[in-house]
């Protein structure tokens, strides 16, 4: 079984707290997408899914690789919103087939980002739109802590010294809109378009 998913698996009890810090940065990214006409929106990384009621007039596929996840994630299932467990390094859906791509807190946990980026280009139609909320090392105090933490981060499968200049998928896409959030702007919500 992939490690990721065994460690996700084992950490779903956690994550009422973890939704608990997020839920702010994710309400402001949610309001982003809500601003875009109604369309075919694919959120990899669904979690428990606390967050998919603030979605207006989507048609929602959300992802995990979390069996666990996505168990707590099944209350929040309607019309509109379909769950499937599913790696986001290997999407199984036809070519540009989402009008809209969310990733919330993924990118430094991915195992290889440019191949996640690479399926994420595939599965968008051009002219969609790419909404990422991330933390990404920032060139102030704050990467002091990122480098203390990277030696054990691995642990905790995901990337703490991650900086935006390093992922070259991104370049495949036109940046629309980059917001900063939290102290030092740490936490970044950007918003792209597929060419």
């Amino acid at each position: 079984m992939h490690t990721a998913r065994i460690f996700y698996n084992r950490i779903t009890f956690l994550y009422p707290v973890i939704n608990y810090f997020l839920a702010g940065q994710r309400k402001v990214l949610i309001d982003e997408v809500n601003k875009y006409p109604s369309g075919k929106l694919l959120e990899i990384g669904v979690g428990t899914g606390s967050h998919l009621p603030l979605y207006k007039g989507h048609e929602i596929t959300g992802i995990d690789i979390s069996e666990a996840m996505l168990g707590k994630a099944r209350r929040f299932e309607k019309n509109n919103i379909r769950l499937l467990l599913m790696d986001g390094e290997n999407l199984s859906f036809p070519n540009a087939g989402f009008d809209y791509v969310v990733m919330s807190h993924v990118l430094a946990v991915a195992k290889d980002p440019n191949r996640l980026l690479e399926h994420v280009q595939r599965v968008l139609k051009p002219g969609g739109k790419l909404f990422i909320l991330n933390h990404f090392t920032p060139d102030n105090g704050l990467k002091y802590i990122d480098r203390a933490f990277h030696p054990l981060s691995c642990i905790f499968h995901f990337k703490s010294l991650f900086r935006l200049s390093d992922i070259d998928g991104l370049r495949k896409f036109s940046l629309v809109k980059k917001t900063g959030l939290g102290k030092g702007s740490y936490y970044q919500l950007l918003i792209f378009s597929r060419p």
